[in-house]
């Protein structure tokens, strides 16, 4: 392979030959670079951008309308916490090849295994309902029925990964997703209270309410989603990613989470500054008020592009990752392109998410407060996942020098605590309700 610093006397004399370039060449050369970045994005910044699904938009778009800026502090504590996560699950991934559900498998009892595996299971199955209700309320804004969009979505998504052709589709809901990046426009054009804003974003505070706390652990859920990490530490080991390459892949994963969690807190002001009246969100047509400095009379539309996007992709990608993960832990077949006889329980699993989650989809309810809830449940599980992490993270056993140090492994036994802690008071205060103690 020539050197960068080597000519090359045959392109030289080539391109001395060609006539000038058009006026278009270098937009073309643009998008070619852009296209090129997007295609070779690293594990980290697809995993920390993948928590910006349905759900997530609906729980950010509610923290605004509910209580404007007042959750921007919140939300840079959870950042902190997210580029922690992130970073020991790629750092597990490119120290021993191996995703989560073998690591668990390998270094924890078979009951233990078990039962953070049913707990990754409850939680991405929450998931699914929320897409397909993403699914719904986006398809609502343009005046069809849940009861239709639902069933034909689930078909059509369940056909597109079993006969193996979902790669194709998948491309097209990933640049209908993209219709969310018009948020920091949105959040610009809106003209927010910039100092209310600012000093929401630094100065600590919580609101004591029970309000706040179940929207606060809505936020962990769908900023910090299980799959997430099962995705990142499997795809840096699939990619090959080892010690040598890992202070790159450092870099995505914590960029990712960083990027990811700003685009996230552009919605909640966006929202904060459209929407004046502090109420949780009813309808996706209230969310998609945010949009309106952008796309003026056609805010709904962009939205519902921008929702059906985000939900048909995850409402694959996400029972894929526990067919995935739950295959993986036990060594069973796992792959797309094999028939149901070759690989029974890995297409079985994604089948019966599929079937549940749009099942309890159709369910007669507000499609935005479904979706909320589902990252409520999301919230409260994702500290038993988180644990398991830490505990892989700090075994020298296992990653050698590349294990936390003191430092850090205070700083992620202090994320995990907070996200514990806020889990164990939404749980007591659920309880207390079933007694009538609340």
């Amino acid at each position: 392979m020539t050197s960068p610093s080597t000519p090359e006397p045959e392109t030289a004399t080539r391109e001395q030959r060609e006539p000038a370039a058009p006026p278009t060449l270098p937009r073309r050369r643009w998008w070619r670079r852009l296209l090129t970045v997007l295609a070779f994005a690293g594990p980290g910044l697809i995993a920390a951008n993948a928590g910006n699904d349905a759900g997530g938009i609906a729980t950010y778009a509610s923290a605004g309308a509910q209580f404007g800026y007042e959750t921007l502090f919140l939300m840079v504590l959870i950042t902190v916490a997210l580029v922690v996560v992130q970073e020991m699950c790629a750092r597990l991934g490119a120290y021993t090849g191996e995703g989560l559900g073998s690591l668990i498998r390998e270094q924890f009892s078979l009951r233990v295994t078990a039962f953070a595996l049913l707990a990754f299971v409850v939680a991405n199955l929450g998931l699914v309902v929320s897409e397909f209700a993403g699914i719904a309320a986006a398809l609502q804004l343009v005046g069809i029925s849940k009861y239709i969009s639902i069933p034909v979505a689930a078909v059509v998504i369940w056909s597109l990964v079993v006969y193996g052709s979902y790669r194709y589709a998948e491309k097209v809901f990933l640049v209908l997703s993209l219709a969310f990046l018009a948020y920091p426009v949105a959040a610009v054009l809106a003209h927010p209270d910039l100092h209310a804003a600012a000093s929401q974003l630094v100065w600590p505070h919580f609101e004591h309410s029970k309000a706040f706390l179940l929207l606060a652990v809505a936020l962990i859920g769908t900023t910090i989603t299980p799959y997430m990490q099962f995705y990142i530490a499997a795809a840096v080991a699939d990619k090959g990613i080892g010690p040598a390459d890992y202070p790159k892949e450092r870099i995505d994963a914590i960029g990712g989470a960083i990027f990811a969690d700003l685009i996230s807190m552009f919605i909640i002001v966006a929202t904060a500054a459209a929407i004046t009246n502090r109420a949780p969100l009813d309808s996706a047509a209230q969310a998609a008020q945010a949009l309106r400095p952008v796309a003026g009379r056609f805010a709904a539309q962009l939205f519902a592009l921008g929702l059906l996007g985000a939900s048909a992709l995850a409402a694959a990608v996400v029972p894929l990752s526990t067919a995935y993960a739950v295959s993986e832990a036990i060594g069973a077949e796992r792959s797309v392109g094999k028939r149901f006889g070759e690989a029974k329980l890995f297409l079985g699993l994604f089948s019966g998410q599929i079937a549940i989650g749009a099942a309890v989809a159709l369910i007669p309810g507000n499609l935005i407060q479904l979706l909320i809830q589902a990252q409520l449940l999301n919230g409260v599980i994702t500290p038993i996942l988180l644990s398991y992490v830490l505990v892989l993270a700090n075994r020298r056993t296992l990653l050698g020098d590349a294990a936390n140090g003191r430092v850090f492994r205070a700083i992620a036994t202090t994320c995990v605590t907070f996200i514990a802690i806020m889990a164990l008071a939404v749980v007591g205060l659920s309880a207390a309700g079933w007694f009538g103690l609340s």
